[in-house]
């Protein structure tokens, strides 16, 4: 199986948007008249080949996060949309992935097809999203127009992508934690999150992250494809919550099994 990888795609002064070997110049500047902050927000998509599961994780500097970035669907896959966020990205995204469409192809058509209806104040080349099928292959993009620093990279089965971030070392180490970690999905999503605040994380601060992780069947109860999906809306430190409460379901999980 061949896999996406992407180099990081944005820079404080000379920056690109790497899309299908096709790259773009981005601007230094975002847009100053918007009519509610971005959703600065770094986040990685993830795959565990072991498993068969796909999940992502996300923090931001913006309450309840985890409501419109995160969206998987078990033996589809998982996206996550931010900065000038359209959030039909999301649902648009798993559509296409039932439908069999690649994670390039959707992500190109996706773009293609947005009408950009406030490009004065919301315009869709602010948007950064990232789409990753049921099998680990992924295809990310960051908008010209994303608040800078802005950027996504990708690795061995995931794709870290950010906006109004301290720097490129915030995707870095994400990608970097995700493939040295051990353990359960969750855990690698975690250490993740953990080294991009540990790199800077989003310039403004912490305020709330959340955790998604799909697998048929793979939740408790009957027909339950939800194998964890966590949300610490509002804290000072949203990644400590989230990391107790993820550390807490692990050790449930190995007394249990």
């Amino acid at each position: 199986m061949a896999l996406r990888r992407s180099s990081v795609t944005a820079r404080w002064v000379a920056a690109a948007v790497i899309l299908s070997g096709f790259i773009v110049p981005l601007r230094a500047q975002a847009p100053s008249n918007l009519p509610f902050p971005p959703v600065a927000t770094f986040s990685i998509l993830g795959y565990d080949p072991q498993t068969g599961e796909a999940g992502g994780a996300v923090q931001s500097r913006v309450f309840s996060v985890g409501n419109g970035v995160l969206w998987a669907e078990a033996d589809v896959g998982v996206a996550a949309t931010q900065a000038i966020v359209d959030v039909s990205y999301g649902p648009k995204a798993l559509a296409l992935l039932r439908a069999g469409t690649t994670p390039s192809s959707i992500i190109k058509a996706i773009l293609d097809s947005d009408p950009d209806p406030r490009p004065q104040d919301w315009t869709k080349a602010g948007r950064q999203f990232a789409v990753m099928d049921s099998k680990g292959n992924y295809a990310s993009y960051t908008g010209p127009e994303a608040t800078p620093w802005a950027g996504n990279k990708g690795g061995r089965f995931c794709t870290a992508q950010g906006n109004i971030l301290a720097g490129e070392a915030v995707v870095d180490g994400m990608v970097d934690a995700f493939e040295k970690t051990s353990g359960h999905l969750s855990l690698r999503l975690m250490a993740a999150l953990d080294a991009g605040q540990a790199a800077g994380g989003d310039k403004r601060g912490m305020q709330s992250a959340a955790m998604v992780i799909v697998k048929k069947n793979g939740g408790v109860w009957l027909n339950n494809d939800t194998v964890l999906r966590l949300q610490v809306d509002d804290s000072p430190e949203p990644l400590k919550e989230l990391r107790r409460i993820v550390e807490k379901w692990n050790a449930g999980r190995r007394r249990t099994r």
